[in-house]
C-alpha cells in the first residue's frame, strides 16, 4: 500500500503549509522509500544549508533520522520531530520536521558545533538568529496536533477511496443483474408466446376431434392436456414476470442509493 494510491498530496501540501505557517516549525512528509510526498514547508538556512551541508553534520543529521522519533533534540541543539503516518496498524511514512529552538541559544556553544562542522561560525551564528523560538512544550504540543491531523486525513482519504472503489465494483454487479433481468424477461416473453400458441392449437385440436366423433375421443384427452399444460405455464410465467419486476425495482432502488453516495 502507497499512500499515493488513495492521497490527494496536494491537500496533503496545503495542510503542511497551513500548519508551518502558524507555528513556525518545519515539516515534509516521506514515504517507507524514503520519497517525498509534499515539499519541505519553513526549512531554516540553519539546519538545510549549513548543518546537513557540512559533511559532518549531514551524517549527524541521518543518524538523528533514523534512530529518532516523536518529538526530540537534534545534535545540534534544536527539536525536531518524526511521527509516523499509519493506516490501521501498517506504516505508510513519516511527517518529520521541526528545525525550532526550545529556548534562547548559547551562542559560544553554537560556534563549538559549528567548529566541529568545519562550518563558518560567524556565519551559522547568523543563520541560528532567524530560526523560530518557542517553548518545549508547545513544540512538543504542537508536533503532536501535526500527527493527528495528518494521520485523520489520509485515513479519511483512504475509507473514501476504498468506498468509491467498492461502489463502482457494486454498481458493474448491478449492471451486470439488469442485463440478467433483461435477457430473462426476453426469454419469458418468447415462452409465454409459445403457451399461447400451444392454447391455440389446442384448442383448434379439441374442435376437430369433437368432428372426429368416436374416432377423436384419444385425440381429445391429448388436447385437452395440451391445453391445461398451455393454462399452468402461462400461470408461471405471470409469476416470473411478477418476480422480476420485482427484483427490478429492488436493483433500481439500490442503483439510485449507489448514486447519491457518489454525490
Amino acid at each position: 500500500m502507497n499512500i499515493r494510491d488513495f492521497m490527494d498530496l496536494q491537500k496533503m501540501q496545503e495542510v503542511q503549509d497551513e500548519f508551518s505557517n502558524a507555528t513556525g516549525l518545519a515539516a515534509i512528509a516521506i514515504d517507507n522509500d524514503g520519497q517525498y510526498l509534499t515539499e519541505g514547508s519553513n526549512f531554516t538556512d540553519f539546519c538545510m544549508k549549513y548543518t546537513r551541508g557540512s559533511l559532518e553534520g549531514n551524517k549527524r543529521c541521518i543518524k538523528c533520522d533514523s534512530e529518532c522519533s516523536g518529538t526530540y533534540f537534534c545534535h545540534a541543539g534544536l527539536m525536531d520531530f518524526s511521527i509516523d503516518l499509519m493506516i490501521n496498524d501498517k506504516k505508510l511514512g513519516s511527517i518529520i520536521g521541526g528545525q525550532v529552538l526550545p529556548k534562547e541559544p548559547d551562542e559560544e556553544e553554537f560556534r563549538a558545533v559549528a567548529r566541529e562542522l568545519n562550518i563558518d561560525p560567524d556565519a551559522y551564528i547568523q543563520a541560528l538568529n532567524k530560526v523560530p523560538r518557542s517553548t518545549e512544550a508547545k513544540i512538543r504540543a504542537s508536533a503532536d496536533l501535526l500527527g493527528l491531523i495528518m494521520n485523520q486525513l489520509i485515513n479519511l482519504e483512504y475509507v473514501k477511496a476504498k468506498t468509491v472503489g467498492k461502489l463502482d465494483e457494486l454498481s458493474a454487479e448491478i449492471k451486470n443483474a439488469t442485463d440478467l433481468i433483461e435477457t430473462i424477461n426476453n426469454n419469458t416473453h418468447s415462452l409465454q408466446s409459445i403457451a399461447n400458441k400451444q392454447k391455440m392449437l389446442s384448442l383448434n385440436a379439441s374442435i376437430e376431434a369433437a368432428r372426429s366423433g368416436e374416432a377423436g375421443v384419444g385425440f381429445a384427452v391429448v388436447a385437452k392436456s395440451m391445453g391445461d399444460l398451455s393454462s399452468q405455464s402461462a400461470t408461471i410465467y405471470g409469476d416470473i414476470d411478477n418476480s422480476v419486476a420485482q427484483i427490478t425495482k429492488s436493483i433500481n432502488h439500490l442503483s439510485s442509493l449507489f448514486e447519491e453516495e457518489r454525490q
